[in-house]
């Protein structure tokens, strides 16, 4: 009778005992679920807190941005505006000696040379009656630019009939003939470079008026 109830009772026991461990199984898999629940729960909330405060930090920074740019863009505006009458009245200034250095070169052009010698002679002339002082000069010196020798001799025997001189040549940055009298005390300029300067210098007004018509003289 023993060895017939006895694996019996090991057999029941076996399946309650397998049955317990299926229970406790179940309950270790739905106490992870729970975990897991709360804290997938747990990092979604702080993602949206996370994600609400970086959009409103965000929002923050855009906002302080467009106020700086359009800052800058006002103080920008009030520049250029500010500069305005100022290129406004420099690209004018631009023209108009383009356009008077063109007046001169076209004058200069239309001359010949006897006339440009001309003028030189009687440019040296006019400074020499100055100073008295040059017909008591032993030695003079003659030096020119963009002239030749001859043409410098015959401007000077007119001026200073039985001086003698030497002429050298130089290089100079003038564009136009120039002649240069020095003595040790003194130097005096024949220069249609500084005749032209002094000239646009002192009919300025008058000039412009002529090639563009009645401007405002306080602008030049």
């Amino acid at each position: 009778m023993s060895r017939i109830i006895f694996p019996a009772i090991i057999k029941k026991r076996v399946m309650e005992e397998l049955q317990s461990t299926e229970i406790l199984d179940r309950e270790i898999l739905e106490d992870a679920r729970k975990k897991a629940h709360r804290i997938l729960k747990a990092a979604d909330e702080t993602i949206k807190v996370k994600s609400a405060d970086w959009e409103q930090k965000l929002a923050a920074d855009i906002s302080e941005l467009e106020k700086k740019y359009a800052q800058q863009g006002a103080v920008a505006t009030d520049e250029i505006m500010a500069r305005l009458p100022i290129d406004k009245y420099r690209a004018k200034s631009k023209k108009m000696e383009t356009l008077l250095d063109s007046a001169v070169a076209h004058w200069y052009a239309s001359l010949s040379r006897a006339r440009i010698l001309d003028l030189l002679k009687q440019e040296l002339a006019k400074r020499l009656a100055v100073y008295g002082e040059i017909a008591a000069a032993v030695k003079i010196r003659i030096l020119i630019c963009h002239i030749r020798q001859a043409e410098a001799e015959t401007i000077v025997t007119a001026v200073l009939p039985g001086k003698s001189c030497v002429i050298e040549t130089i290089h100079s940055a003038s564009l136009y003939p120039e002649l240069i009298l020095e003595i040790p005390e003194l130097r005096i300029y024949a220069s249609i470079d500084k005749m032209i300067a002094y000239f646009l210098g002192k009919k300025r007004v008058e000039l412009v008026e002529s090639l563009l018509g009645e401007i405002d003289r306080e602008e030049w």
